[in-house]
């Protein structure tokens, strides 16, 4: 087929059904988020590729897998959505009659201690935003954010064959801890004997993320036997919870517990950690560019995050002005 015919019958909606099922694997899935039927989506998908005349996906038991065809198309695809998402936003913000709209993913342990200040900064210059946050494991972040989904991610460096096709700019280094409860009979003594782990429940990161290989090591370096029963959690609401009403030891992110720290509901061990620290950064595509609105928001994420290197350091910081160029010449609203 033409090249220029092929063009003019590529729509939206093409794009958008073709994201989604590469994003979550399966047309099912992909339905729900688009909030259409299945048959919907299966038909918009064999159209496109109908019209690009390739098969963009591998269907099976395990849902659709894109082809190699459709793993080169993936980029310009979400590009184009991205761009046009883009540009209704600032025509709608131009207007004033809606807010744009931000979407950007967060590794869950950082969130807590990073949205508060940034959006605080960000909403000074851009208050008629939406911003949608998606928390989840490293991988799921890096999966949606080459689907398109998300504009930019904040989390961790991953293996190189993760990261093909995305940049990552360190933002500050997260150490890990171990807290329990205020009051706790471990954070009583001075150190951690090898055997007391066994009489308390013990929370870790979900095997396979950098935490969880720094948590073992620790675990392996201070002499403590291979522990018998443990509970795996990525979320930080369910590992607080489990160490304030079980007594459990939680090894955890410092960002993720620095509230619950700073207020005396939980107390971190005395234990060495000295090399645990995992750096955490902003991640995005090396084929797109951010938004204005995109690009204000990162502006406030390196602020912050220069206030906290500059704080673990006992450094003062320059108060730094607002970049008016940050919101693309929008006037505020």
């Amino acid at each position: 087929m033409q090249r220029s015919l092929a063009d003019s019958r590529v729509k939206f909606r093409h794009l958008q059904c073709f994201l989604a099922v590469a994003q979550f694997g399966g047309v099912q899935r992909a339905a729900e988020s688009l909030s259409i039927t299945q048959p919907a989506v299966s038909k918009t998908v064999a159209e496109l590729e109908a019209i690009l005349g390739v098969k963009l996906f591998e269907r099976g038991r395990h849902g659709a897998v894109p082809t190699r065809e459709g793993q080169l198309f993936m980029p310009h695809a979400s590009a184009c959505v991205s761009a046009l998402r883009q540009g209704v936003d600032l025509l709608a913000r131009a207007e004033g009659a809606a807010a744009a709209t931000l979407e950007i993913g967060i590794l869950p342990t950082v969130a807590a201690a990073l949205v508060p200040p940034v959006l605080k900064r960000f909403a000074a210059l851009w208050p008629r935003v939406i911003v949608r946050l998606a928390t989840g494991a490293n991988p799921e972040l890096l999966e949606r954010l080459k689907a398109g989904t998300i504009e930019f991610a904040i989390g961790r460096l991953a293996d190189p064959e993760r990261m093909v096709g995305l940049s990552f700019e360190q933002l500050f280094s997260e150490p890990l801890i171990a807290v329990v409860r205020a009051g706790h009979q471990l954070a009583l003594g001075a150190g951690l004997p090898a055997t007391s782990l066994e009489d308390f429940p013990v929370v870790l990161p979900p095997f396979g993320t950098l935490i969880r290989q720094s948590a073992e090591s620790l675990l392996s370096a201070w002499g403590v036997p291979p522990l018998s029963g443990f509970v795996e959690v990525l979320s930080v609401s369910t590992g607080r919870a489990l160490a304030l009403e079980n007594d459990a030891v939680w090894f955890v992110p410092l960002s993720a517990v620095e509230y619950e720290l700073a207020h005396g509901m939980l107390v971190r061990l005395p234990l060495q950690f000295a090399g645990t620290g995992e750096p955490v950064g902003l991640i995005r595509r090396s084929d797109t560019q951010p938004s204005p609105v995109g690009r204000a928001f990162i502006d406030a994420v390196r602020e912050v995050a220069q206030l906290r290197m500059a704080a673990a350091a006992g450094k003062p910081v320059a108060k730094r002005a607002s970049r008016r160029s940050s919101r693309g010449g929008a006037s505020r609203t």
